[in-house]
């Protein structure tokens, strides 16, 4: 959601507060567009972020809520190069998006981050993202770290879609981190 964190997936590089280096896509150029969205579905925090030492997000879009999220106008190329960083796989080949865009969902492997969804569209334009092959209900929460929601909270009040009141009681209702994160504790760490 962090469009820094995004450029540099982009761009390449590593971005603050990571361990890792991005080889960045072949089109290096910034997304065109940058828009706050809200789609259908559940953010929800499981499994165990190396990096963050806590749960990552994921997306459930089968699941009844609403996620506050950021749509940024990529091409199917970058795209799929952002993609591949994520799944840990080397960028410069393009996604067959044929599937997802056919039935909302394509599975491109078991990891983490290897599963494509289309929450709908957007201007004409499908909007797409990645996520874990398994729903909310088929996987044990984890909580996520402070510095995680402190990242998520600074990308969403970047789309100045919502106040620092908002993004804090929405993340605070977000399964994995309800009921041990309180909307005036993530307040706290933006540190406004």
């Amino acid at each position: 959601m962090h469009l820094g964190r995004l450029m540099a997936y982009i761009a390449g590089g590593r971005p603050p507060g990571s361990s890792r280096d991005h080889p960045g896509c072949r089109d290096r150029r910034p997304p065109e567009v940058s828009r706050a969205v809200e789609l259908p579905g559940v953010l929800y925090f499981a499994t165990e972020s190396v990096l963050w030492t806590g749960g990552r997000a994921f997306y459930d879009p089968g699941a009844e809520g609403r996620v506050y999220a950021r749509a940024h106008l990529v091409t199917p190329a970058q795209f799929s190069d952002i993609a591949a960083q994520e799944m840990y796989r080397l960028p410069g080949a393009d996604l067959d998006l044929t599937a997802v865009l056919r039935d909302g969902r394509a599975r491109l492997g078991a990891g983490r981050y290897e599963t494509l969804v289309c929450a709908g569209l957007l201007d004409g334009l499908p909007l797409l993202t990645f996520t874990a092959p398994w729903r909310l209900t088929d996987v044990a929460l984890n909580v996520p770290a402070s510095a995680y929601l402190r990242h998520l909270a600074a990308g969403l009040l970047e789309a100045a879609a919502w106040d620092e009141a908002a993004v804090a009681a929405y993340l605070a209702a977000c399964p994995g981190a309800l009921g041990h994160w309180t909307a005036g504790r993530i307040a706290g760490l933006l540190g406004r």
